[in-house]
């Protein structure tokens, strides 16, 4: 049961509900029930882990690391703030342990409490205070673009062979050659930008590819994917089902480690599910777009994906310079998919255009035989037409 005392002057939040522990968000909101508290470890929260959890209808977030670090305008906690959702945060590792996944908490203002007992003291980031930290990395953001573009250039050295040449991209059953791609990702706008789609997905047929919980996304929306690309961390065990049980199974490609190491196999082979795999040090996301690349597909229409240096920082991680790379390797043949649905006019079937002329018949035959002027004046128009043919056939 979730209790939830508003501030008042002089007194803290108070929110009492369930607790469901974490150390990958992603992972977590997964599990998340409305009304429960999420205790995460995630420095630097950013904007889809802060819509996943706001999503998940989460009553309070409790952060072991900090939610903003600082070093750029991360976008998560403002989110959570808009949302109205309470935020503690800088409780320490130790926290993740001493709060029991399932225990009934309560968070006192900066404090989280079990069983009458304080084990974790925080800090209560306030709006106000969300909005200053957000302000103050702000500044920071040119020193962040120079790390970036540092990162961009180690990739290229490291990774060229991948970028331009292919190497180590498995070969594909689907055919992607001369054919669109759409490339899904469980990012901004995801939901939205796939019902806009819906008229040229329908039109064009193009091959579904589903990067991670992208795969969910594609299945809630009525679709099957047709590739499921990533670590296979985030993607529901209902969707691989449901891939293997198809005529044509859906394709499975794991991204590894650099190294190798593909925990994600494990996990399929739980699920008695074969995949290939693709060792790279870039995301799910890039090695999704670099297949359709290799592949030859005509285009590559993308939706929840990243665009901008915000948004690439946003993620968190290294390995988005990589994501700058793939872009500007794939760029010729890469769309947004709001830009899709801006330009796309959708197509009238002829099965639609014969329906619709079915249609308006049926309704001027329903007139005339209502009317009786219209109808009498029907029955002289088929007797004229008679004597008409009549005299056509009759002798010269």
């Amino acid at each position: 049961m979730i209790r939830t005392r508003p501030r008042s002057a002089g007194r803290p939040i108070e929110t009492q509900a369930l607790a469901r522990v974490g150390t990958r968000t992603k992972r977590l909101v997964q599990r998340l029930r409305p009304g429960d508290v999420a205790v995460i470890d995630h420095e630097d929260l950013d904007r889809v882990s802060a819509e996943a959890l706001v999503a998940a209808g989460a009553a309070a977030v409790v952060n072991a690391a900090a939610s903003i670090s600082g070093r750029y305008p991360n976008l998560g906690p403002s989110i959570l703030a808009d949302a109205g959702i309470p935020l503690i945060d800088r409780v320490g590792t130790l926290a993740l342990r001493k709060i029991p996944d399932g225990a009934a908490v309560r968070i006192q203002g900066d404090r989280v409490v079990v069983d009458d007992r304080v084990v974790a003291v925080g800090v209560a980031l306030t709006p106000s205070a969300i909005a200053e930290a957000t302000r103050a990395a702000g500044e920071q953001l040119g020193e962040r673009f120079e790390s970036f573009a540092r990162n961009t250039v180690e990739y290229m050295q490291r990774e060229r062979d991948l970028l331009f040449g292919g190497a180590g991209l498995p070969e594909l059953r689907h055919r992607m050659e001369g054919r669109p791609v759409l490339v899904v990702v469980r990012g901004t706008g995801y939901r939205e930008d796939l019902a806009t789609l819906a008229p040229w997905i329908r039109d064009a047929r193009p091959v579904l590819v589903g990067v991670d919980g992208g795969a969910d996304a594609l299945v809630e929306a009525g679709y099957r994917p047709d590739l499921i690309v990533g670590d296979m961390d985030s993607v529901s065990d209902e969707t691989l089902r449901l891939a293997a049980r198809h005529r044509a199974p859906t394709e499975l490609v794991v991204h590894a480690y650099p190294d190798g190491r593909a925990p994600g196999l494990a996990r399929l082979d739980a699920l008695g599910l074969s995949a290939r795999t693709v060792a790279a040090t870039g995301t799910s996301e890039d090695v999704a777009f670099l297949l359709a690349h290799d592949a030859g597909a005509e285009a590559i229409v993308a939706v929840g994906s990243h665009g901008n240096l915000r948004e690439f920082l946003d993620k968190g991680r290294g390995g988005m310079s990589s994501t700058f790379l793939v872009r500007l390797r794939v760029g010729e043949i890469l769309m947004d998919a709001k830009g899709v649905s801006r330009i796309y006019a959708p197509r009238v079937r002829r099965l639609d255009a014969v329906l619709l002329v079915g249609a308006a018949l049926f309704a001027m035959l329903a007139v005339v035989i209502v009317s009786p002027p219209l109808r009498l004046w029907a029955m002289q128009l088929v007797d004229d037409m008679r004597q008409w043919i009549f005299q056509l056939g009759g002798p010269a």
